[in-house]
């Protein structure tokens, strides 16, 4: 009588049932395994013990006649050379049945690259799918890294349809190096339910929580102010950290100027080098991260758009999630609040590093991390580009050397008073750079930027920044050109338009200072108009001495800029939009700088109303935009 392990009778024999997954490692010389007969030939006995374990009993070892799914007691004869099994059978009577699990050894995706050759055991999370000409590609994550499992059903066809991302799966396979890419040629693919899955689940989410956490550095500058904001970039470091260990793509956007510049090409390359760590493919970092400016001062619903249609392309013909957006230099108001409530229909997590004047009511539920000196009762002089080479070096901190001269390069561009500076620049000075040498990059930065327009020109800036650079040399002679070029452009166009630029003395004791870009300056060159405003605002600054205000405006748009005047851009726009009925007033910027839309036909009234407003400002000579000039 034979009984199994649940209960009955026990027998004096134990016989051992393998499970479907055991292997020929599982099988003890000497022990009884229990077996069931798939195939009769006329020389004996096809038997499988497990899917993996077939073998042939000979007629010799057999008494009695047996058909094809009929059981038997076998014990392992011999393992010839070339792999096929001998069994032979045991004279059992009465029986108890033990079943026997393989026991896996499980390797580590992050340590594939020394066992090209080998055929492993993987256990993790699906984080995406992609269908090829060939095979299907499973990326497969788990504690210690992401790897490519390549699946061959037939040319073309999908393998294992019913497993799809954030499944939890165990692959068996070889080790094998693709185009200088570690990839594990599938042989077997299960989908793990159960205890199983939860099992690698807690695995991965207590890997996740360690390995997400940011790198404990202090700050280039001791500077109290900055300390404020310490916790919230670590939160939005630890967010990125993690998306990216999720194997999550992310979509930088950024304002298109020098501190815009000098927050993401750092963040990206922190990124980057945090990718390639994590993933065995090396084109891993270009296909996970994207870097794209943006030309207006709040996030447009065209670039939202974009981006969206982007992402759903990708997600359909390449299996990725959908991405994390992380807005730079700009994303903190109620005019970012239509393009984030698209993507908010997608559920793409959205996180903002910015300095311009926020309206935290209008888009603080739309965002699962907001960094901005405002929310914590400071201002525009801590600029992102500042902010972010902190965010940078908090996610990769071996990148630091090559960051140490950037916030001194976003401070001069974007006109920070902030009392670091000075540290800043020492900073940068101990690096090699002086601060006339500083000023050229910023000025590179923002001709380069102009000239690219919607491109992130990569490989190009990173030069002008001299951030993931080769060729030092090369980033001196750029600069040099790239500055010189700009200067000759800026004398160009303020000798077309300084002639044009029209005085009025305010109540308050300022100068103002007007002209029609549209009219008296040359369009679609460099300067462009905010540059053009700039520059004369700089130059009548010099030339007084006494608190100015520029403004510098077109059919339907201005520019402002503000030296010695509290203005206080963005509450003066709201004040508009409700007090003009139909002007369509909208904008922003911080106390000193910013920019205002309207309605061509309301133009007249929008900007008298605008010099009312100004005339009425308090004087403050601590605020400026001007930049300070040896």
């Amino acid at each position: 009588m034979t009984t199994d392990d649940t209960g009955g009778s026990a027998g004096d024999t134990t016989v051992y049932d393998l499970t479907a997954d055991c292997t020929i490692e599982d099988i003890e010389e000497g022990k009884a395994y229990l077996a069931t007969v798939n195939g009769v030939v006329d020389y004996g006995l096809f038997v499988d013990l497990s899917d993996n374990v077939s073998g042939l009993v000979h007629e010799s070892n057999l008494s009695g006649t047996y058909a094809v799914g009929d059981e038997l007691v076998v014990e392992l004869g011999q393992v010839r050379e070339n792999g096929d099994v001998a069994f032979e059978t045991v004279d059992v009577d009465e029986y108890d049945t033990t079943p026997v699990e393989h026991e896996y050894e499980i390797a580590d995706a992050g340590d594939l690259d020394e066992r090209v050759g080998e055929t492993v055991t993987l256990e993790g999370e699906v984080v995406q799918v992609k269908q090829t000409g060939g095979p299907t590609i499973f990326h497969v994550r788990d504690e210690t890294g992401i790897v490519s499992c390549a699946a061959f059903e037939e040319a073309g066809v999908r393998a294992h349809p019913e497993v799809d991302v954030d499944d939890v799966v165990r692959i068996g396979g070889g080790v094998e190096r693709r185009e200088d890419a570690i990839q594990v040629e599938v042989d077997s693919l299960e989908e793990l339910e159960g205890d199983d899955a939860t099992s690698v689940r807690e695995r991965l989410s207590a890997a996740m929580e360690e390995r997400a956490e940011p790198h404990d550095v202090d700050p280039l500058t001791d500077w109290p102010e900055f300390e404020k904001l310490r916790d919230d970039l670590r939160e939005v470091a630890r967010l990125l950290r993690e998306t990216v260990l999720e194997s999550r793509p992310i979509r930088v956007r950024h304002h298109a100027d020098g501190d815009g510049m000098c927050a993401s090409v750092p963040v990206q390359y922190a990124l980057e080098q945090f990718i390639e760590d994590t993933h065995e493919d090396p084109e891993a970092p270009r296909h996970l991260l994207k870097r794209l400016p943006s030309k207006a001062p709040f996030y447009e619903m065209e670039d939202a758009t974009r981006d969206l249609n982007f992402a759903l392309e990708d997600r359909a013909r390449h299996g990725q999630k959908l991405p994390l957006l992380l807005m730079l230099d700009n994303g903190s108001t109620a005019e970012d609040v239509p393009a984030y409530e698209n993507l908010a229909h997608y559920d793409i997590p959205i996180a903002v590093v910015d300095h311009h004047h926020p309206d935290p009511d209008a888009v603080g539920d739309l965002l699962d991390a907001h960094v901005n000196p405002y929310l914590h009762d400071e201002d525009y002089r801590i600029t992102t580009g500042m902010m972010c080479v902190e965010l940078a070096r908090m996610i990769y901190p071996d990148i630091e050397d090559e960051l140490r001269h950037v916030p001194a390069v976003a401070g001069l561009s974007d006109r920070s008073k902030a009392d670091a500076m000075s540290d800043y620049v020492d900073l940068a000075r101990e690096e090699g750079y002086d601060e006339e040498t500083l000023r050229d990059i910023s000025e590179a930065l923002d001709y380069e930027a102009h000239w690219l327009r919607y491109d992130d020109g990569r490989h190009l800036i990173n030069d002008v920044l001299n951030v993931d650079c080769d060729d030092e040399e090369r980033h001196r002679e750029l600069v040099d050109f790239l500055a010189d070029r700009a200067r000759q452009d800026v004398e160009e166009q303020l000798d077309a338009a300084m002639s044009h630029v029209e005085h009025e003395a305010l109540d308050n004791g300022a100068h103002l200072y007007r002209i029609d870009v549209e009219n008296y300056a040359h369009r679609f060159t460099y300067p462009a108009p905010g540059k053009t405003t700039g520059e004369i605002h700089d130059r009548k600054v010099e030339e007084t001495g006494d608190p100015v205000i520029t403004i510098g405006y077109g059919p339907d748009f201005a520019v402002l800029r503000s030296d010695g005047v509290r203005l206080d851009i963005p509450t003066m726009v709201s004040e508009l939009d409700e007090g003009i009925v139909g002007g369509g007033v909208s904008g922003g910027g911080h106390l000193v700088v910013g920019s205002i839309k309207f309605v061509q036909g309301r133009r007249e009234e929008v900007l008298d109303s605008l010099v009312e407003k100004m005339a009425a400002a308090d004087i403050d000579e601590e605020l400026s935009s001007t930049v300070q000039r040896d």
